[in-house]
Order: structure tokens, then sequence, then C-alpha cells
């Protein structure tokens, strides 16, 4: 018998609309904070390698340093590369990436966004207290924000495929402007506090998620009909008009069933399509950000070693948050162009590095951005497109597994870089 729905009253549309707002809103800030945790541990990894996070306070005056110089050094190396600090944030987000698309979806969402709350709270704490003075236990607490930040965005993608669609490019969104928020704070932080004391700071953003997820987000049905595609279709065209009390009313006459484990693995072939071309831009990105940049240091600047790492973090996060969140106004369809892109740049950057010809690290800017924009491009397209054009009975599925791509390629990412930086720098 088909559902007939009768038209809205307008106090009805005004309330479905403040609450397709309200879960828009609720995923830009859990794509902000999700990320957060992740990027800061990025960006501290040059001081997490340097012996420890110094427990005072930096003179600015100390942090100027200016020599007579113009030169671009060789090699201003760590004795590790922060591709080191790049494994630890990633192969835990590895592990539940790996193993979360077979049985995730018989956990809550509630208590796995608990968990995220919990180890993103305690990789700050730990780096902060303990891991000023002990390297290994930095490494530590980033593992737990790498942990943090896997089983978020697993979590939230899959769960804005029971929300309107435009929870995809809100979220995408979100993630972009945490990259660029985290790593600008804790740099601009880091110019007047120890690092130690930013990274406290940062201790607003698990709060941040918990008003957002449990304050802000309005909750909807998240039982799966893959029996009953046609209601799953109706509760879909509910939720997008906002109308969460429909949806609920349509879900009552439907059956919770999951995917076999069959059906799962013949899906996860579909979806390498999406998985191979955003790995490649991932293995490309991550490669250049944490095993090539460190190693560029222009003389004769007002900025240290340090802080020109962390700015160029900050522009990377910049176009990245630029093209995260443009979806809405340019769709690429073909995805394999944006790695064709972010390998030209990894190319140019270490050529950079090897040969040190570029006169100005404003030109290292400009490529750096523009890395940026085509990584976020990569992203939001991905994801956009499986939110699209995957069938009910996949999307929440397939939103989960293609997230493999970003873990399986910064992970190969990270265990390139550590040989490159190491060959370099015996150079």
């Amino acid at each position: 018998m088909d559902t007939v729905t009768q038209p809205l009253k307008p106090a009805d549309q005004k309330n479905n609309k403040r609450a397709k707002m309200r879960n828009l809103v609720a995923f830009w800030l859990l794509g902000l904070c999700n990320n957060c945790s992740f990027y800061v541990m990025l960006s501290a990894a040059y001081d997490i390698l340097k012996g420890g996070l110094p427990e005072t306070d930096v003179d600015p005056q100390e942090m100027f340093n200016l020599t007579n110089s113009t030169e671009v050094s060789r090699f201003d190396c760590n004795s590790l590369s922060t591709g080191v600090v790049l494994l630890a944030d990633i192969l835990p987000q590895l592990i539940v990436d790996l193993a979360g698309p077979w049985f995730a979806d018989y956990i809550p969402y509630d208590f796995r966004v608990a968990v995220c709350v919990l180890t993103a709270t305690s990789s700050f704490l730990l780096v902060a207290f303990i891991g000023v003075r002990v390297v290994s236990v930095a490494l530590t607490g980033v593992a737990l924000a790498g942990l943090s930040t896997g089983l978020g965005e697993f979590t939230y993608l899959s769960l804005s495929s029971f929300y309107d669609k435009n929870a995809v490019s809100t979220w995408s969104s979100g993630t972009g402007a945490s990259g660029l928020v985290s790593s600008l704070t804790y740099a601009g932080l880091t110019e007047v506090l120890a690092p130690k004391n930013a990274l406290l700071v940062m201790l607003v953003v698990p709060a941040l998620m918990i008003i957002s997820y449990w304050g802000i987000l309005v909750k909807v049905p998240v039982k799966r009909p893959i029996l009953h595609d046609a209601k799953h279709e109706e509760k879909q065209r509910l939720l997008e008009n906002g109308n969460t009390e429909g949806a609920k009313e349509e879900m009552k006459t439907t059956t919770r069933q999951h995917l076999t484990l069959k059906e799962r693995l013949h899906h996860f072939k579909y979806l390498l399509k999406y998985i191979l071309p955003l790995m490649f831009v991932y293995i490309a990105q991550y490669f250049t950000n944490q095993g090539l940049l460190e190693l560029i240091y222009f003389r004769g600047t007002f900025l240290t070693h340090d802080s020109q790492y962390r700015w160029l973090q900050v522009l990377f996060r910049l176009g990245a948050f630029i093209s995260r969140s443009s979806v809405n106004i340019v769709r690429v369809e073909r995805l394999w162009i944006f790695s064709i892109l972010e390998w030209c740049v990894l190319v140019l950057v270490f050529t950079e590095v090897y040969f040190t010809y570029m006169p100005s690290i404003a030109i290292v800017f400009v490529i750096v951005l523009l890395e940026g924009l085509v990584a976020g491009s990569a992203y939001v397209n991905t994801f956009y497109q499986i939110r699209v054009k995957e069938s009910p009975k996949y999307k929440e599925f397939a939103m989960g597994t293609t997230i493999l791509a970003l873990t399986i390629g910064t992970s190969l990412a990270g265990v390139l870089a550590v040989p490159v930086h190491n060959a370099l720098c015996q150079q």
C-alpha cells in the first residue's frame, strides 16, 4: 500500500526547516571537531620529535631568528621524520576502517561518539602532561588522537546516509575547516605559548563535539530497511524535507536488517572505483606534507624552521577548506584527475627538496595551497557522488567503507616517508 503524505501546515514547515538547519549545523561542527586532534598532532609533529614538547612559554623575541644568509639550507633534519608521527596518528584509524565496514553497524552510534570524545580528550592530556618529557608517550597520545578521528570519520559519514544529502557537504566543509582552524590555532598559540599549553587550550574541541551531537543534532531513525527500498526512499524524502517525525512513522512498518557478509564483499569490489583514486591522492598528499615539507627551510626570513613548517601546514589546510566547501558550486565526475594533479605536486616539491632551486618560500606557499585545493576537491567529490548515486541498501556501507582510501593511502605515505627522510638526511 502506498504511503500518502499529508500537506504540511505552516507551523510544521517551520519546525521542519529548523530541524534541517540544526542537522546541517551539527554535521559542520562535528566535522570541525572530529578531525581537530588529528591535525593538531600533525602540526605538533616537529615539536614532538625535537625530544619532547617544551614545558615553558616561549619568548617571541627568541623565536625571531634572522640570519645574514639568504640561501636555502639543503636539509635541517630531526633524528626522526615527522612521518613517524603520521604513522602513529593513522595506524589506529587504519585498524578501525579495516574492521568497521563488517560489523560497526551493530554498535550504537551514541556509544561510538562517546568513545571518540574520550579518546580525543585523553590524547590532548597525555601529550601535554607526559609527552613534554617522553617522545614515546607523546606518540601514544598521538595514536589516541588517530583512534578518535578514525572512528569519528567512519561513524559520522555512515550516519550522514540517514540525513539530507547536504549533510555530506556540510560535514566535508567542517573537516576542511578543522584542518585550517586547528593548524592555524596551534601555529598561532605556539608563537606566544608553550606547545604544552597550546594543547591544553584545544580541550575545548571534545566539549564542542558533545554539544554538537547530543545538543544540536536532531536524531532520526537509523534502522536499516534493507528489504523495503521503496519505504527507505520515502523516509529519505521526508528527512530531506526536515520531517523527522514523518520518517519515524514510516520506519514503524519496516524491518531492520543488516547486509550479509556476501553482500558486503560483493559491493566492496564495486566501491574500488571510488577507493583507488582517492587512495592515490592521499599517498601523494601525506608523503608530501609529512615526508618532504619539513626538509624545506629558507633562511633570511622572519620565520624559524619550526614556524615555516607550521605555516605550510596552515596553507595546505586553507586550500583543503576552500575546496571541501565547494561541492555545491563545482562538481567533478572524473575522480582520477585529482590523483594525477596531486602526484604532480609531489614531484615538484621533491625536486625543490633535493635541488633547492626555488628563490623564495612564497613559491612553496603557493604550491602547497594548490595541493590543498586538489586534495579537498578529491575528498568532497568522492563522498558526494556516493551519497547521491548509491542505492539506499548500500549507502551506509559505502560511506563508511570508502574511508579506507584515506587510511590506507595515508599509512602507505607514512611508511614511504620515513626511509626517504633518512636517505635525504644522510646526504
